[in-house]
């Protein structure tokens, strides 16, 4: 959480540092009288290049409080990236943050003055910040550089966006897994898009959507994109951030111009900004929230799961179209009108990954035809069964694609006028091993 805009950019912009056209840093709070408070009061101090850590929780062997600092300088550099900084440009950058087990310590010793609203997990202010302990490593972590990321953009890039990406950019740059170097040090690896739910323990962004999906009730983009300050209390409204931060950064046909809405200035001004940018389909961006929010799991690849929203033409003869295993929705180049029908015959196999055997060590393909196989099950299909869909946008309910049948042999009808789509069942982290294809006979019913 960050605080109220106005306030904080009269105090921020008093001084300010150039970092390129347009784009003013502003100055900080000074660190060295920060800690030397916290050493008087008794507080532990950990130091690194860029963060000085104060905290009182107890040394605990083991429970990676030492290895914060130095995490933080690794993400340090990771956000410099992220926004073209080169990071000998702010070397000098340091943030002061607070590990907090008992408020009542910090209030006592001046370091959570009483201007500093009640916050349940968070707050940053300028470059000092506070985050309450947790008993989960990986979440400690994440609130670490969520109120860091914080910092940094209100400080280095003088950051007064609307809500949604001043949230959804401090998810953005906080989640991220630990892998171990060559050495046996757990190192800081950016990961937006967590392959598993093991690396980010306790985050729950994911698990979020998915719940709002069945819900029928999946987050719109033009409500997160007008979300007013101060509405970010709940995991569904960082959820939804995130997931507009995590799209518009990954998706071909947003990153480009949405990287240079990020080097600009990061004003109140910055929706219309980035609406205004060659090559930016506000409508489009839409339709791929939709599509993204529908779909997302561990392990999505926006890639890979990009949708091709072109009409197609009208089915006047038999066709033939080739659905590669290893994509999301694949448009057939067809388009059907509503009540239209049509038979679809699918052949080949694919393989969706392998078994290994620790005993043996034998390792077994696991193949597939178009009707799947009951080894695994996605969303309540076997994984590898062929499936036919529309994208629907009825009145009154969420868009989404709309599942017209299933399987190596069906009959399907359409449900709305557009585009046939069609994929193999898979879920979307899955689909980095999956290779293969089936070809489709889409023919008029009689």
């Amino acid at each position: 959480m960050r605080p109220p805009r106005t306030p904080i950019l009269a105090v921020c912009l008093t001084a300010a540092l150039a970092i390129g056209p347009g784009v003013e840093a502003a100055e900080g709070l000074a660190v060295a009288p920060l800690a030397a408070t916290a050493r008087r009061a008794g507080l532990r101090l950990l130091e690194s290049d860029h963060l000085v850590l104060a905290t009182d929780r107890p040394v605990r062997a083991g429970d990676g409080v030492d290895d914060l600092p130095r995490i933080f300088d690794e993400a340090f550099v990771c956000w410099c990236g992220h926004y073209g900084i080169e990071p000998a440009a702010v070397r000098d950058w340091r943030a002061f943050g607070c590990l907090v087990v008992d408020r009542e310590r910090f209030r006592t010793a001046g370091l959570l003055p009483p201007t500093i609203p009640d916050f349940a997990h968070g707050f940053c202010d300028r470059n000092r910040f506070w985050f309450v302990d947790q008993s989960n490593p990986d979440y400690r972590r994440h609130l670490l550089l969520h109120e860091g990321g914080h910092a940094f953009t209100l400080t280095i890039r003088g950051l007064n966006t609307p809500e949604w990406y001043t949230e959804g950019i401090a998810e953005f740059l906080a989640t991220h897994r630990l892998d171990r170097d060559a050495a046996g040090v757990e190192r800081f690896v950016h990961a937006p898009l967590p392959a598993r739910a093991g690396d980010v323990e306790q985050l729950g962004r994911i698990e979020e959507l998915r719940k709002r999906r069945a819900a029928g009730t999946p987050p719109r983009l033009a409500a997160v994109l007008a979300a007013p300050p101060g509405n970010h209390h709940a995991i569904a409204a960082y959820a939804s951030s995130w997931a507009a931060v995590v799209l518009f950064s990954q998706h071909p046909a947003f990153a480009r111009p949405f990287a240079a809405a990020e080097r600009g200035p990061l004003d109140a001004d910055f929706n219309a900004r980035l609406a205004a940018l060659p090559g930016w389909d506000m409508d489009r961006a839409a339709r791929e929230y939709d599509a993204f929010v529908a779909d997302v799991d561990y392990g999505y690849d926006i890639t890979r799961m990009a949708v091709d929203w072109s009409p197609g033409r009208p089915l006047v003869a038999p066709t033939r179209v080739t659905v590669d295993a290893c994509r999301g929705w694949q448009n057939t180049g067809l388009t059907l009108e509503r009540g239209d029908r049509c038979c679809l015959a699918a052949r080949g196999r694919v393989l969706l990954g392998e078994v290994r055997d620790p005993a043996t060590k034998t390792v077994t393909p696991i193949e597939s035809e178009a009707d799947g196989i009951t080894l695994r099950w996605y969303r309540g299909r076997p994984v590898g069964r062929l499936l036919a869909a529309q994208w629907e946008e009825p009145g009154g309910k969420p868009p989404g694609f709309v599942i017209l049948g299933a399987g190596a042999t069906v009959d399907i009808t359409a449900a709305t006028s557009g585009p046939l789509y069609l994929q193999v069942n898979e879920p979307p982290g899955d689909r980095t091993d999956t290779t293969g294809s089936f070809t489709v006979e889409i023919r008029s019913a009689p």
